[in-house]
């Protein structure tokens, strides 16, 4: 049961970063379509729920250490090569995502100047990437709880407090603009991009798993959490939309009501969180070409965060609307393949799926 809860915990690690804790993408696909944002949120955890355990279960058949095996496997020659890219692409671009959130973190809360968090987050997660992925995914798994907590306390006292009806809201958080055109199509881009995102370190995750049926339901857990996330999260922000509406951080702010101490607190959680997935982003993108824990893996670690690092000046909020849009949409790809998969290995045999020696 402990194995299980631990997969279950990093899966919600990967998934949850920067634009999430902040309770911005929470805003942007859930809360801006109103009633139908609860709706939104209840599709987003049944596939949440389906595509994690079928990427941890996945992951633990084949014993992989890289997620390249298992893609060309589920997807075929040419539309794997296709899904290869479109993860690789999302490792290194959330990566470097959270590097400049780290940043602005530290700096909308503590006044500090934006290089130093993102000079911290490189540091940390160098350090990080010389670890065993055992050791990772305990790592990220350990900053779960505190969010959790968190985001249960902020509803509670969102919806506590909350002067008028979600009738009476609804229009405000419609109001909010949204890129997305359809509550949805917005719930399939949201899971899209998250699975694009989580894909490659749960497959290692769940490779490091030897028994399948843990991994499988780590990863059902998994996908429920980061479900029951949104709709609390969703809930949270709703409920007083007519506060935050206008916010780039909006639990921050909700949080910032109740005492700016608590907002200072939670700042730190959002950079843990915001370490969990830049860590489980760069250690899955180093893992595609290299044998971890290696000399040349180091190296190779240490060249990819240098430029990540400078390519994080671009801003946060600029990287956020270039790459989460962007990587949704590619996406469907890799959903297509993972929802295709178990009538593909049926077909293919018994033999499609033994564990394997992965080539870099």
């Amino acid at each position: 049961m402990w194995n299980i809860i631990k997969i279950a915990s990093a899966f919600i690690g990967i998934i949850v970063g920067a634009g999430f804790a902040s309770g911005q993408e929470v805003l942007q696909y859930f809360t801006s379509f109103g009633h139908l944002g609860t709706a939104a949120a209840v599709v987003a955890t049944a596939l949440f729920a389906y595509l994690g355990m079928m990427l941890t279960w996945l992951g633990s058949r084949t014993q992989t250490r890289s997620h390249k095996a298992v893609v060309y496997q589920i997807s075929g020659r040419y539309l794997g090569v296709i899904v290869d890219g479109v993860i690789i692409f999302t490792l290194f671009g959330v990566g470097v995502v959270m590097l400049a959130g780290a940043g602005s973190t530290l700096h909308q809360q503590f006044e500090l100047a934006p290089m130093i968090g993102s000079v911290l987050m490189t540091l940390m997660i160098g350090a990080t990437l010389m670890l065993n992925v055992n050791r990772v995914v305990g790592l990220i798994g350990s900053i779960t709880p505190f969010l959790v907590l968190a985001l249960l306390l902020i509803c509670i006292y969102s919806l506590f407090v909350m002067e008028r009806s979600f009738a009476e809201l609804a229009p405000i958080a419609e109001s909010v603009e949204s890129t997305l055109p359809h509550w949805l199509v917005s719930a399939v881009n949201y899971v899209s991009f998250n699975i694009a995102v989580g894909a490659a370190m749960s497959l290692v995750m769940g490779g490091a798993e030897p028994d399948a049926r843990i991994a499988r339901w780590g990863g059902l857990l998994g996908g429920v959490g980061v479900g029951v996330m949104i709709m609390i999260s969703h809930l949270a922000i709703f409920s007083q939309i007519d506060v935050v509406a206008g916010y780039p951080l909006p639990l921050l702010k909700i949080i910032d009501g109740i005492s700016p101490w608590l907002a200072k607190a939670m700042a730190l959680v959002l950079f843990g969180m915001i370490f969990s997935t830049g860590a489980s982003m760069f250690y899955a993108f180093v893992a595609r070409f290299m044998e971890m824990r290696t000399s040349a893996a180091n190296r190779f670690s240490m060249i990819t965060l240098v430029i990540g690092f400078v390519a994080s000046f671009a801003g946060f909020t600029q990287l956020v609307a270039f790459f989460y849009p962007l990587i949704g949409y590619l996406g469907l790809f890799l959903v297509g393949a993972l929802i295709y998969a178990p009538l593909r290995l049926k077909r293919a045999g018994n033999e499609a799926l033994k564990p394997m020696a992965d080539t870099q």
